[in-house]
């Protein structure tokens, strides 16, 4: 029988969960069993899965889980240098040559258990199966949105936290942009055909934010794109990679713009590749930009945990979207879950 694990999240203000009740559900009938931690701040309630047929177990209890158990989060373990014997299925951030990760990969040799990368969990055409990347670009505009309408009104962004819902976003995000009045800002959306250019354009058309869309056709000629520089907010939905075009360089501080905040969703300034070169460090739920120059003001948006910040429907979507696979969790050693598996060895260390 196989045995899904459920883990309670430990990273603060992460509230969103990789299954639902009837996800739960589903597996159960399929023959699963199914053990969910207790959490006080999970968006969807303990009760909820118990009822499905999920056992309760204490939270963070996962290290005593049964050895065949495969443990599921979505983000980081607790920091420790203890063998991990189990089959863990999260987003590791271990393949890219982070520290954390060099050390997260250790743990799983020592204790020879295995990672299962959300982010390496692809098709046969290498695309992912499941991502948060709409709801990334939704939260993400609407916080460059918030520092423009602050921005025009002689401040900078307040902080953000979680909202309830989309329809509560849309409403506190109509009343700030509608205290600078009823013009609304242009704005221009590079890689506009992903999913996390579609979030961005699709939270701009509710603000009535009309958006110029670009995707890899209009940035084939690697640049300069002086258009850029035309538009009120720029949202960068494109990951950082080798032969990625310059989007903004530096010298846009000092240029000639009407261009006043940058939404740069896709988050990766420490990347030589970032294609947005006026700043360097991420900004965070109690500082969502960094100002990059001040007269007249650029303001970066850079917060890499973004869909946390709409829980309920970026835990509905991303749910949906992996649930088929996790129904074919009993037969791990093939299709998405083993050549999740072979990226996992190719990165491990030796023992």
């Amino acid at each position: 029988m196989t045995h899904l694990w459920i883990r309670a999240e430990s990273r603060p203000n992460e509230e969103r969960v990789g299954i639902t009740p009837e996800g739960v559900a589903k597996l159960i009938a399929k023959g699963f069993r199914v053990t969910i931690e207790f959490s006080a701040t999970r968006i969807l309630p303990s009760a909820a899965f118990t009822a499905a047929g999920a056992e309760l177990a204490d939270e963070g209890s996962w290290p005593d889980a049964p050895a065949d158990a495969i443990i599921f989060g979505l983000k980081e373990l607790p920091e420790a240098d203890t063998p991990l014997i189990h089959r863990h299925i999260m987003f590791g951030h271990a393949y890219k040559g982070q520290e954390a990760g060099a050390r997260l990969l250790t743990r799983f040799t020592a204790g020879g258990g295995a990672l299962y990368d959300l982010e390496y969990l692809v098709d046969d055409n290498a695309r992912r199966v499941a991502a948060f990347g709409y709801w990334a670009g939704y939260a993400g505009a609407a916080v460059s949105l918030f520092a423009w309408a602050a921005q025009k009104q002689g401040g900078m962004c307040p902080p953000v936290s979680t909202w309830p819902n989309s329809e509560a976003l849309q409403a506190e995000l109509t009343t700030a942009l509608d205290r600078v009045g009823t013009e609304r800002p242009t704005a221009i959306v590079i890689g506009a055909l992903g999913r996390v250019g579609t979030g961005a354009r699709d939270l701009c058309k509710q603000m009535g934010v009309a958006t110029t869309d670009w995707d890899m056709a209009e940035t084939a000629s690697g640049g300069p794109f002086p258009e850029i520089l035309e538009h009120d907010l720029f949202f960068n939905c494109i990951l950082a990679a080798p032969g990625c075009p310059v989007f903004v360089p530096d010298s846009a501080k000092t240029d000639l713009r009407r261009l006043s905040v940058i939404g740069d969703i896709a988050c990766d300034p420490q990347s030589e590749f970032s294609p947005i070169k006026v700043y360097d460090l991420e900004t965070n739920w109690a500082q969502p930009v960094t100002r990059a120059y001040d007269a007249p003001p650029l303001d970066v948006m850079a917060i890499d945990n973004l869909p946390s910040l709409l829980p309920l429907e970026s835990s509905q979507d991303f749910a949906a979207q992996l649930l088929p696979h996790l129904e074919a969790l009993d037969d791990i050693d093939s299709g998405v879950w083993g050549r999740a598996f072979d990226t996992y060895t190719q990165h491990k260390p030796e023992v």
